[in-house]
């Protein structure tokens, strides 16, 4: 209401549970509401007001029983929240005509029973309260400007504050007791407390600064909810502008979570008090979060998403799924005129690689509630062969997958060791392949999973006769299948860009494949054991044979029996053809098991890992290591699928009929699925 009236509403009332400096915190219903009246002008006070408020429970606590004297019978007979506020309008509206008055100041004592009981409770019944309850006077906070001395102004009650104000008539002189009387009574009040309507979105910046005392971390919502959705949780509570941000898991998708800025230390503290609360059916819970966690999720620094964000009160939409070749009239195309994007093409933000790939999301503007749900009717329809999900979005998910996408580096690079780890030197990933910054490589990306090495050579066409000898590296994944991917080697930079512009997005049976232009040591960090996938390259796991590192023979740590790896896709191994004018030269691959002794002794985490060896058109073939162990007989048969109840004996009995060494090595890998049991040739 107008500011300085000098008419006040005083305003009181009582949950069913803990009431006092606890108010609200149980989430406990509204059972009681008492307000009067009092005319500063003429010094007069008028008929104090008493309605009971019906509760769904009428299960009452006993702090309640005994500071209101309530039974849970005359509460059943007792009027609804909306009908109790609809009599508490009515009533003083009517007594502010009687005395001539058009405005008041609503007065309470201490902002609990605004902020955390009547605006939730408000809100989970969809009662739409009248506009006085968005403004009031916190009369504890202005107490405590007149006495500074009387304490924090949280930790003030009724019975505190008048106490302080009879201490002070009792050992002033009688002159002065006038004096303070006349300075409350007309003491004009200086800080207005406000609830905010609707929460506001926004951008926010990486470099700016955000107080830890602000920020909760809220955890356990529905994967579905919106910024609106968590702002009508702490109802009553100012939330900074753009102060929601949903926190994404590793596959983008929403993990439950979110940080939450609010607008003070006060508004944060009673965020707390929600802990455990419900949105809907489930309970939420809220913790305590830093400025930093804030940052990190909901902070950005790209121009192009500030300016798309710079349009206030928007609805934003995330579409995820969409072709790659999706163009913006695609999209304006999909929505239909009934979901009309604010400012057309300059409404949507395609999120995009670093290197200017598209992702297969994006992000529209809606200028009303209206667009936006006529937008999300489309939801799982069809665009060219693909089914699109449509979902409601924040700008702080914007900003969050858009760092997520734009700071993937092209090729990650391996983290420096720790300084307690031995330095092992690296070993070649192929004597045909040396690692180099020269992009005479090219990636073939979305092969067919049964695309063979000929069908890569009829796909290259004419340009097989630049694809140096042993060029064409086939990539398997973890399970030593295809993973759609293959490397090629080419003669030089300009036969790889002449490639990659040509047969890019070519078709290979009935799939496209597209092809880029990279280095060899991009293409050796990934037959090293880097994986591909979405969100670009990524470190192999650890050390681990067979293409990482050479380790030196050093008395007690190398076994005297050396053996092959066997990949999944070859069923007997081949010797590697070694140049003519050299000796064949030793292939030393070391068990499992050495290389966890090997690890635990350097403090190193190991991981059971095998990264597919590259493949050639003429030749498939392991890569040799250093002559540091003489020649052995027998292999290392390597075998998938063992069941887990499987033993020595299991093993033996299915290689019946084999010659298997004397003393033969045997290893379970990590989770059971693999064994290892060396075999005479």
């Amino acid at each position: 209401m107008a500011s300085h009236s000098d008419t006040l509403v005083v305003f009181f009332g009582a949950t069913a549970g803990a009431n006092g400096g606890k108010l609200g915190s149980d989430e406990r219903e509204l059972i009681l509401l008492v307000w009067q009246i009092v005319d500063l002008h003429e010094n007069k006070v008028g008929k104090l007001q008493r309605t009971l408020v019906q509760p769904d429970s009428a299960d009452l606590s006993e702090q309640c029983k005994e500071e209101t004297g309530l039974t849970a019978e005359e509460l059943c007979k007792a009027e609804p929240l909306e009908s109790v506020l609809q009599q508490f309008y009515q009533s003083v509206s009517a007594e502010l005509k009687s005395l001539g008055r058009s405005s008041y100041t609503l007065c309470v004592d201490g902002p609990l029973l605004i902020r955390q009981v009547l605006h939730p409770g408000a809100s989970k019944k969809n009662l739409v309260l009248p506009e006085c309850f968005y403004t009031f006077v916190d009369l504890k906070k202005e107490f405590q400007k007149c006495c500074p001395n009387a304490g924090p102004a949280r930790d003030l009650t009724l019975t505190s504050m008048l106490d302080c104000i009879l201490l002070m008539l009792w050992v002033l002189p009688w002159y002065l007791c006038k004096v303070v009387f006349l300075s409350f009574v007309d003491h004009k009040f200086s800080t207005f407390e406000t609830v905010n309507y609707k929460f506001e979105s926004g951008a926010c910046s990486k470099t700016e600064a955000v107080d830890s005392e602000t920020v909760i971390r809220a955890r356990g919502l529905p994967w579905q909810s919106s910024d609106q959705d968590i702002a009508r949780f702490f109802k009553g509570l100012n939330i900074a502008k753009g102060g929601v941000a949903l926190c994404l898991n590793a596959q983008g998708r929403r993990n439950g979570e979110a940080l939450v800025r609010f607008i003070n230390s006060e508004h944060r503290d009673m965020a707390l008090e929600r802990h455990k609360h419900h949105m809907g059916n489930r309970y939420i819970e809220v913790y305590k979060a830093t400025g930093e966690e804030f940052l990190k999720i909901a902070g950005g620094t790209s121009n192009e998403v500030a300016q798309f964000l710079s349009k206030e009160n928007q609805v934003i939409i995330r579409m995820r799924g969409l072709p790659f070749t999706a163009s913006p009239q695609d999209v304006l195309g999909f929505l239909g005129p009934e979901s009309p994007v604010t400012d057309g093409t300059e409404g949507l933000l395609f999120v995009k690689y670093p290197d200017g790939r598209p992702t297969g999301d994006a992000f529209v503007l809606f200028a009303c509630e209206e667009y936006a749900q006529n937008a999300l009717k489309k939801h799982k329809q069809i665009l060219g062969k693909r089914y699109i999900e449509l979902f409601r979005s924040t700008a702080a998910e914007v900003q969050q997958v858009l760092n997520r996408y734009m700071s993937t580096p092209l090729i990650s690079t391996l983290p420096p060791p720790p300084p307690q780890m031995v330095s092992v030197p690296v070993l070649a990933t192929s004597p045909f392949i040396t690692t180099g910054s020269t992009r005479d490589c090219i990636r073939l990306r979305g092969l067919p999973y049964t695309a063979a090495i000929e069908d890569i050579l009829e796909f290259m066409g004419e340009h097989t006769i630049d694809i140096k000898p042993h060029g064409v590296h086939m990539v398997l994944n973890q399970q030593g299948r295809p993973s759609g991917d293959a490397f090629i080697q080419m003669k030089s930079a300009d036969r790889a860009f002449m490639v990659a512009q040509k047969c890019h997005k070519k078709m290979m049976k009935d799939r496209y494949v597209e092809v880029f232009q990279c280095s060899t040591e991009e293409m050796s960090f990934v037959l090293m054991g880097g994986t591909l996938n979405r969100s670009g390259l990524s470190p192999p796991p650890c050390l681990s044979p067979p293409t990482y590192a050479a380790f030196p023979a050093t008395p007690g740590m190398l076994p005297t029996e050396a053996a092959f790896y066997q990949p999944p896709l070859l069923a007997t191994p081949r010797t590697p053809q070694a140049p003519a004018h050299n000796p064949a030269p030793a292939l030393a691959y070391y068990s499992p098991q050495l290389y966890m002794n090997m690890n635990m002794n350097m403090n190193m985490n190991y991981t059971t890992y095998y990264p597919s060896p590259p493949v050639s058109p003429s030749t498939v073939s392991y890569f040799p290591a250093p002559s540091i162990l003489p020649p052995q007989p027998g292999a290392l048969v390597r075998m998938q699928g063992v069941p887990y109840n499987a033993g020595v004996k299991d093993i033996l009995s299915f290689f019946q009929g084999y010659q298997v060494t004397p003393h033969f090595h045997f290893s379970l890998t990590h989770s059971l699925t693999h064994s290892l049991i060396q075999v005479l040739e």
